[in-house]
């Protein structure tokens, strides 16, 4: 938990407030206390204890200051935005029953504009809720003073049920505003904030001195850091005029109007609605068939059909739109978002802020290409038509594939030289090792490929499991595709064409997320890739995200998606598995691989295993990282020279805790037994046993790969059965755990978790089963206890594979 309010220092990380000569701090860096001009009175800090916990909001770092009068083409740019306006709709505002204010939402609310606010931006809100406000103290109101009345009158305790007239809505604006306000500024006085309140009516805008005074009062807030609280003045406005909106004065009848042309006249940055919607559907919210809407594009309203309006709101949807449009026009970006359910929207309003995709984007710049959603898709469709060729033909595509990798061997290695040239001085040696292609590695992913190809002729509708349920009723369990596949990789651009071969021979869709550095090499990879797919018609199962697409928007594509697959670092795996949500992932978070040196061990066997397991690739997820040395090992050849092995191969050692103990001068003490080092660094603790051994192994390694050197095969024996870990090797190298040196011809990915595939996958790893029954007017009801017919479950000859 973040600790906001450290003593000694700002509560705040605030970027610089350009154009602005009021400064929240002093030349000491202390808080100034900002002040309300009605009462001159400080604003007070709220306590510490009564903090609350903002985590999951990051600070910006980010520079906030921009040229207005064009909108933002991406969402990733709206980090920049800072000045926001922030409408919160009548649905948002107001309790389920329509009398009262929901103020746990408010309270969120208030929180979010709050973070923004102390990060140097400059917040306005459009709000709603004065006349639900007065609503509840009228009807309060009345209630009372009529269960006064009937007592007098009746003399009774009891009250009978009263009716309550219909309340005028002036009226309740009038009753309700000031309570509304008041709660503003309590919960805005919780973090250190002053709000005013600030009434319009059409009038303001249509006068043309009225409007300056009004823009420059609101110029003057938010010079002065104060947020302004803007609301129609319900209690004396007429009623609105039909088609008055946005044509040069509001239409109070709805402050999505209001909202709009204060965003363009104070020459917004950002304006986010907040309705009681995710956004913008392609057809009414609730309907079978309804889409959200991602990114809605000027001119596209065409194709959009408009439900109802909400259940207290005046605008409606369409009302939204038109306003979002104007405003957009006018340079301000806009989201429209749903603000009513904080549990599952979450931090909404900083959501946006951070470009996270949450609601309807409004852009006017369509991309050239599709979107992920639409190329989601694609491979879905394309991955079916793939499952349904013979699987000759998806065996032909893959060697398809695989020549291209040999004929545009050129081709590609310049594509890679671009790639190596730019990430040049900005990526670690490791990394650009990776991401590095050649003759040899290209050769390689070709024969893997052939491999594969070999493999996949009888993977899709394999027969597993066969039974006769009754006479004349067969079933079959049938080996499946997954379905879509989103596979994320760092670097490694020759994982583009192993997963691409894998997806294609088990028959599933695929998306591609590769990382920004190997652009170039992963374009022309897979547009080979394409052309292989296109000798049989399926060029769209396979598809390279190529959009600002953030992988945390990519695992929320639950509805698309069917597995996630990381490949790389072990943070980027660790924040897939955190962000996604409903999609199963499969992989590894760390790769802590463990050799165990037995004291039977052989000295030059021991030797070798440690240098190839760590030296050969120390950035590999299956590079050893924990030796485990036998006590009785120490200070003989066998640990010195396995030390002097280290120090000319420059791996620098840290010391278990117990092996430290052993020396009188050691290396550097580990600060943690569980540390994948990913680098020439290397732990070395002592065991007294195989069993302590193990038990080591399974207190602080992930599972991924371990490995005993000893030449005594009981004891060997012994480790393999007892090490619960997905690949357990006796005398190898632990690097040997790869699909291609498995004869997988390639990999996805290595799988620590225990539910479907484990270790290295490769084409078994990326099929499902389903159930087939063949049947002849078979009902259940025969079956029961007085039916005709009984239940044989007689297990029938599966047919062989095929041995090729």
């Amino acid at each position: 938990m973040m600790n906001l309010m450290k003593k000694g220092s700002p509560p705040w990380n605030l970027a610089p407030r350009t154009n602005q000569s009021f400064s929240p701090w002093d030349s000491s860096c202390r808080k100034r206390q900002p002040t309300c001009e009605s009462s001159k009175d400080p604003v007070q800090p709220l306590a510490i204890r009564h903090v609350r916990s903002w985590s999951n909001i990051p600070f910006i770092t980010v520079p906030l200051s921009r040229a207005h009068g064009k909108s933002f083409a991406h969402r990733s740019e709206l980090k920049h935005a800072k000045r926001i306006v922030v409408k919160l709709g009548s649905a948002v505002v107001t309790r389920g029953d329509e009398c009262g204010l929901a103020l746990g939402r408010l309270a969120s609310i208030v929180e979010q504009v709050s973070v923004l606010q102390n990060q140097g931006r400059e917040m306005m809100l459009v709000t709603s809720g004065a006349v639900a406000f007065g609503r509840q103290r009228l009807r309060h109101e009345i209630l009372l003073s009529q269960s006064v009345r009937q007592a007098l009158h009746s003399g009774q305790n009891q009250l009978k049920e009263m009716a309550i007239p219909v309340l005028e809505a002036r009226a309740c604006a009038a009753a309700g505003q000031s309570g509304l306000m008041a709660l503003y500024e309590a919960m805005f006085t919780q973090y250190s904030i002053c709000a005013a309140q600030i009434l319009v009516t059409n009038l303001d805008f249509h006068d043309e001195q009225k409007r300056r005074n009004l823009n420059g009062t609101l110029h003057e807030l938010l010079r002065m850091n104060i947020v302004p609280i803007i609301n129609t003045n319900d209690a004396v406005v007429p009623p609105a005029e039909p088609n008055s909106d946005l044509q040069g004065v509001i239409s109070v009848k709805d402050n999505d109007s209001l909202a709009a042309r204060l965003a363009v006249e104070m020459k917004t940055d950002l304006l986010i609605v907040l309705s009681d919607v995710e956004g913008l559907f392609d057809s009414p919210p609730g309907s079978d068939d309804a889409k959200l809407i991602d990114i809605f594009y000027p001119g596209d309203q065409q194709s959009v059909t408009f439900g109802t309006k909400s259940r207290v709101g005046l605008g409606g949807m369409e009302a939204k739109v038109k306003a979002a449009l104007w405003a957009l026009q006018g340079g301000t970006s806009v989201v429209i978002a749903n603000g009513t359910h904080p549990k599952v929207s979450g931090h909404v309003i900083t959501d946006i802020v951070e470009g996270k995709k949450v609601g309807t984007f409004f852009s006017e710049v369509k991309p050239a290409g599709p979107t992920v959603e639409q190329q989601g898709e694609m491979a879905r469709s394309g991955g079916r038509m793939l499952a349904t060729l013979e699987p000759e033909q998806r065996a032909e595509i893959i060697h398809h594939l695989a020549d291209l990798l040999t004929d545009q061997r050129d081709a590609i290695l310049l594509a890679n030289k671009k790639d190596l040239e730019e990430a040049e001085g900005r990526l670690a040696a490791p990394l650009l090792k990776r991401l590095s292609l050649s003759t040899s590695k290209l050769n390689s992913l070709a024969i893997g490929l052939r491999q594969i190809a070999a493999s996949s002729q009888d993977s899709v509708g394999r027969v597993l499991r066969r039974t006769r349920i009754a006479k004349n009723l067969e079933l079959e369990q049938v080996t499946v595709p997954i379905g879509v596949l989103l596979v994320i990789f760092e670097s490694r651009p020759d994982c583009l064409p192993q997963v691409a071969a894998l997806a294609i021979a088990s028959g599933n869709g695929l998306l591609l997320k590769g990382g920004k550095e190997a652009a170039h090499s992963n374009r022309i990879l897979h547009l080979l890739t394409q052309e292989a797919l296109s000798i049989h018609g399926v060029k769209e199962a396979v598809q390279l995200v190529n959009t600002r697409e953030e992988v945390e928007d990519l695992c929320r594509l639950d509805k698309i998606i069917d597995l996630i697959i990381p490949r790389g670092s072990s943070q980027l795996v660790r924040d897939i598995q955190k962000a996604a949500k409903g999609i199963p992932v499969m992989g590894h978070s760390e790769g802590i691989c463990h050799m165990y040196v037995d004291s039977e061990a052989n000295v030059d066997k021991a030797t070798r295993l440690v240098r190839d397991s760590k030296c050969e690739y120390p950035a590999a997820c299956n590079a050893l990282e924990t030796l485990l040395i036998h006590r009785d090992l120490l200070r003989t050849p066998l640990f010195d020279q396995i030390i002097d092995m280290l120090r000319v191969e420059q791996v620098k050692i840290h010391a278990g805790p117990k092996f430290a103990s052993y020396l009188t001068f050691s290396p550097s003490e580990v600060k943690s037994l569980r540390t994948e080092y990913g680098d020439l660094e290397l732990c070395i603790e002592v065991v007294d046993s195989i069993q302590e051994a193990i038990d080591h192994i399974h207190k602080y390694g992930s599972s991924h790969t371990d490995v005993i050197v000893t030449e005594n095969e009981k004891t060997a024996e012994f480790f393999l059965h007892h090490v619960d870990s997905a690949c357990v090797f006796w005398n190898a190298s632990t690097r040997f755990s790869d699909g291609y040196r498995f004869g997988l011809g390639a990999e996805v990915g290595i799988s620590t978790s225990r539910i479907h595939a484990r270790g290295p996958v490769g084409l078994e790893g990326l099929l499902t089963t389903k159930w087939l029954l063949r049947g002849q007017d078979h009902v259940v009801s025969d079956f029961s206890e007085h039916g005709s017919l009984k239940y044989l479950h007689e297990n029938l000859p599966v047919p062989q594979r095929n041995s090729n």
